[in-house]
């Protein structure tokens, strides 16, 4: 929301048009009063004498025939005030609601699985829809089903593809019903069972809870085998939780290595256990920061989300200055309520237990400030975890709390995992969080003070929490800074973009340690495998990490308190603190998600290319995998000549634009002269016909230069010998100002869709804004003129609904103009024969109702059910929405003609009549009133041969 420029107030541009023709039609009207006037005054200088008519002043003094022309110019205008349609605007908004009314009354725009149907919340820019010449969308949930699904991952360098995953994905599809639901269910049972004999965790009784875990993948629901197994039903519905997304199953490979974690690696002995090897600490490491490196909430059915059960108010910091404002209450509620630690069931013995055991208690110590440890002068904690290191902790931990008898305090039940509810901002969060708890790393608690990890064979562990640094589209990652439970030190874990993070990681010197050796091996294999990831179409993402000294961690701490108290550019000093903290991190590896495509986007793209709009994907993907959805989706095709813009300067950018260029313009025999950017380019100089498409893909960087004024055109030309743009890796702000770029430039009509927060700019700033009512929330939704549960909706709407609204918006508009012209023609030809006195030959009352009452209700109706064409042809022939993007039902031609045919049916209403009663001692109004019904016949009839349908969209046969 912080790219959000704030709404836009949006007119239509048959509106626009409109405005401009009453002017026109005031400037006709001047023109015919004056017209009057001066025949007046022409007609009072016949007379030599005072006419017996011209009734004098009482002073005697008779008007002059300037004087009378003025008066005369005055008495035309409220005769002749008909002439300008003010009842047209009343009537265009009778109209827009009654298109909206049927709009949002289309079936087919209903979407059963979240019981949601189209949106109309602008009700001033219906006709818009039929006038879309370009088409920007959004990627992920607007293309996208939003379902993020854990597909593989990249851990120390080695890839695991999770084919028994891949495999129950393949064959999942939506239950429909209970049966399907239940053969769904019982497919994925069989894949765990399978790989049950990889299984690595004792079952025992832990702190987490008395019952046996038989769950491997961490779905929903529970096998039913042994006892205490049981299905687990959920009180609520949480976002991203379908079974195609819980439902993961772990590789058999990385099970077999992630078995190797056992209590036994941390627990003091004589020496004979080896140090924990690099491989198996990094798994450990990826895995955690999947649990908790996110802003995930957890819940239970019937408990409330944020339960804290233990204190750790002491050895926090006061991470902000609302903190100050809670302090006390924490401390006044905790003082009367905080449980005892010494209550609490006592495990059974076990290695298991009692390490874990230790660890809850090891949570409970009170950490040491970073302030009072840099005091101390507290040396530098390595960069990773040590064998000697935790068993020093540990011996410290038996000596400090008595345990050598191995009875231990543990902490009150919590739920099973099976019952924990994970509430997630976004899907890539959940995903990832589920992904952890398919390998038993289970997020299990999360307050704003410590996270508690159910993490394989060692139990419960407590990570003391310091800071969040959210996502933002500057840094493109996020981080949160904790104090692991196993070393005490302050860890940094980070997720995010591979194109920051791996420009973060620490440099390796050519003779630098065997360890840095061994981490530039690694981010070498692992950005093989994120190339191979995004050319699957999966989305990216990097997991790394930091360790600190407490040191290290109090001298940022401090500054980080001044950037939060700052006054003056807040915002920056953060971003700049976040900056300073995530530097020389440790690569862990890589993760790759897929999001599938919706149902029916290719068709809905294919049928809006045949429609004549260009269609731009705005992405911050990766560009393989921006490309990959796009061939996926038929936004680039297998013939299409594709062409990349990924530079590093703007020198490099212009020099690559034109090489394009000129190449684009050799092989369509295009003179530059004649491809150069006009001020009026609204179509594509590359022929229909002329061979293969052509398509661009420009990254975030290289838009940056692009986007600059000086390149502005060129990029512009560029893109009009492009049928499809690929913009990936762009922000926000850099998808509204390509729209506002597109729109002011080319003087196009512009629609953007999108699902999200990060969409809203760029839908406030097109033309039209769709917003998809998906998973991310409602800002999109809030922001748009137009909501949809689904992008292939978008066809019909544009296709069927846009086409209508505009033929029968601009036909009325038309129509308004002629009835109104050709009726008050009458009265302006009748002033000829009445020496332009001003006199109607018809009672003043028609004129009232002419507008008001006689022509008010047919072109309503007219604009509200008029179908040129079925719904069944514009599907089939999109090629029909050309003539809205041409605006060929009302140009300013038609208007012209429209007022010329208007003038034509006049002069014969009123002269047929004249000539027929010519010589006859009639008087004015049995003159008058053949011609108003004569004329009021011919109006109404113009209408109905207009009409292509009389049926209304009420249940009835069709007539085309």
């Amino acid at each position: 929301m912080l790219n959000n420029s704030g709404p836009r107030y949006k007119r239509s541009k048959l509106e626009r048009r409109a405005n401009t023709d009453v002017l026109w039609c005031v400037l006709l009207l001047v023109i015919m009063c004056l017209t009057g006037a001066v025949g007046h005054g022409i007609w009072l200088n016949r007379y030599e004498n005072m006419p017996f008519f011209n009734i004098p002043e009482p002073d005697g003094h008779i008007i002059s025939p300037v004087l009378a022309g003025f008066y005369m110019f005055w008495t035309m205008i409220i005769l002749l005030q008909v002439l300008i349609p003010i009842s047209l605007y009343v009537s265009i908004e009778i109209v827009k609601l009654g298109q909206i009314y049927f709009i949002q009354s289309d079936v087919d725009f209903y979407n059963e699985k979240i019981d949601s149907t189209v949106q109309c919340r602008a009700l001033n820019i219906t006709e818009d829809l039929g006038q879309i010449q370009y088409l920007f969308s959004d990627k992920t949930g607007t293309l996208t089903e939003n379902k993020m699904v854990f597909r593989r991952c990249s851990v120390a360098g080695f890839d695991y593809c999770h084919e028994e995953n891949a495999k129950r994905l393949e064959s999942y599809q939506e239950a429909v019903s209970e049966e399907e639901y239940a053969d769904t269910l019982s497919s994925s049972v069989s894949n765990m069972a399978r790989l049950r004999a990889h299984s690595f965790r004792t079952v025992h009784n832990g702190p987490l809870g008395s019952k046996p875990s038989n769950h491997l993948s961490g779905s929903t629901f529970a096998v039913a085998s042994g006892e205490g197994a049981s299905e687990v039903t959920h009180s609520r519905q949480a976002a991203f939780s379908s079974p195609i997304e819980t439902d993961v199953v772990p590789d058999t490979r990385l099970l077999d290595k992630f078995s190797q974690i056992t209590p036994q690696l941390f627990t003091p002995g004589d020496g004979t256990i080896p140090s924990p090897a690099l491989e198996t600490l990094y798994i450990m490491d990826f895995f955690i920061a999947l649990a908790i490196c996110n802003t995930v909430v957890v819940s239970a059915p019937n408990q409330p989300r944020q339960k804290i059960r233990l204190s750790s108010l002491s050895g926090t910091p006061i991470k902000s200055l609302e903190e100050f404002k809670n302090l006390f209450q924490r401390l006044s509620v905790r003082r009367s309520s905080l449980p005892s630690l010494t209550s609490g069931k006592e495990p059974s013995s076990g290695v298991p237990s009692t390490f874990v055991g230790r660890l809850s208690l090891f949570s409970r110590m009170k950490p040491a400030s970073p302030v009072e440890e840099e005091v101390s002068q507290i040396s530098e904690s390595p960069q990773h975890f040590s064998n000697s290191a935790c068993c020093l902790a540990l011996e410290k931990l038996n000596s400090d709390a008595g345990l050598a008898n191995g009875k231990v305090e543990s902490l009150p039940e919590q739920p099973s995992a099976s019952n924990l509810c994970y509430e997630a901002e976004s899907p890539d969060e959940a995903a990832l969080v589920y992904a952890a708890r398919a390998y038993q790393c289970t997020l299990q608690s999360r307050t704003p003070e410590q996270i508690m990890v159910d993490f394989a064979a060692l139990g419960s562990l407590t990570f003391q929490l310091l800071h969040i640094l959210p996502f933002d589209s500057v840094r493109k990652r996020m981080s949160v800074v904790v104090r692991h439970p196993l070393s005490n030190q302050v860890v940094v874990y980070t997720k995010g973009a591979d194109s920051v993070i791996m420009e973060l990681l620490s440099a390796a010197s050519p003779d630098g340690a065997d360890v840095e050796k061994q981490q530039t091996i690694i981010r070498e294999k692992t950005q093989k495998h994120l190339d191979d990831y995004a050319k699957r179409g999966l989305r990216t993402l990097c997991i790394a990490k930091k360790v600190m000294s407490d040191t290290e961690y109090a001298e940022w701490l401090r500054n980080h308190f001044l950037a939060e108290t700052s006054i003056d550019n807040r915002e920056e000093l953060l971003i700049e603190s976040a900056m300073r903290l995530e530097n020389k991190l440790t690569l862990l590896g890589a993760t790759g998600i897929e999001d599938r495509l919706q149902e029916g986007v290719p068709e809905a793209i294919e049928a809006l290319h045949k429609a004549g709009i260009k269609i731009w994907m705005l992405t911050g993907d990766k560009q393989e995998t921006a490309i990959n959805i796009a061939y996926a989706c038929k936004l680039l095709e297998p013939d299409d000549k594709l062409f990349i813009l990924n530079t590093q300067s703007k020198d490099a950018c212009e020099m690559l634009i034109g090489t394009i260029l000129k190449e684009l313009q050799k092989k369509h025999s295009v003179l530059p002269e004649q491809a150069s950017l006009r001020e009026d380019f609204r179509q594509t100089p590359v022929p229909q016909d002329s061979g293969p498409r052509a398509g661009l893909v420009i990254t975030g960087k290289t838009l940056e230069f692009a986007l600059q004024e000086s390149l502005q055109r060129q990029f512009l030309e560029l893109t009009a010998w492009c049928q499809a743009v690929v913009c990936c890796r762009a922000t926000p702000l850099q998808k509204s100002e390509v729209v506002k770029l597109v729109r002011n430039h080319l003087r196009v009509m512009t629609l953007a869709i999108g699902d999200g927060a990060n969409d809203v700019s760029m839908i406030q700033v097109a033309d039209i804004g769709v917003g998809v009512s998906g998973q991310e929330g409602m800002q999109a939704v809030m922001a748009s003129d137009f909501a949809i549960s689904q992008f292939r909706h978008l066809s019909k709407l544009l296709l069927v609904h846009g086409h209508w609204c505009y033929t029968r918006l601009s036909n009325m508009i038309l129509y308004f103009f002629y009835k109104n012209v050709a009726y008050v023609n009458l009265l302006f030809w009748y002033q000829f024969f009445c020496g332009f006195s001003g006199t109607s030959m018809t009672d003043y009352w028609v004129l009232i109702f002419f507008n008001l009452l006689f022509t008010s209700a047919p072109p309503v109706i007219y604009g509200v059910l008029e179908k040129d064409v079925s719904a069944e042809t514009l599907m089939q022939l999109p090629e029909l929405y050309q003539s809205g993007q041409k605006s060929e039902a009302y140009l300013p031609l038609t208007f012209w003609i429209t007022l010329l045919d208007a003038f034509y049916q006049s002069l014969v209403c009123f002269f047929v009549p004249y000539f027929t009663y010519q010589g006859s001692d009639i008087d004015i109004f049995t003159f008058g009133n053949p011609l108003n019904t004569a004329a009021l016949f011919i109006i109404l009839l113009h209408l109905v041969i207009e009409s292509k349908s009389l049926v209304s969209d009420f249940p009835a046969p069709e007539v085309t």
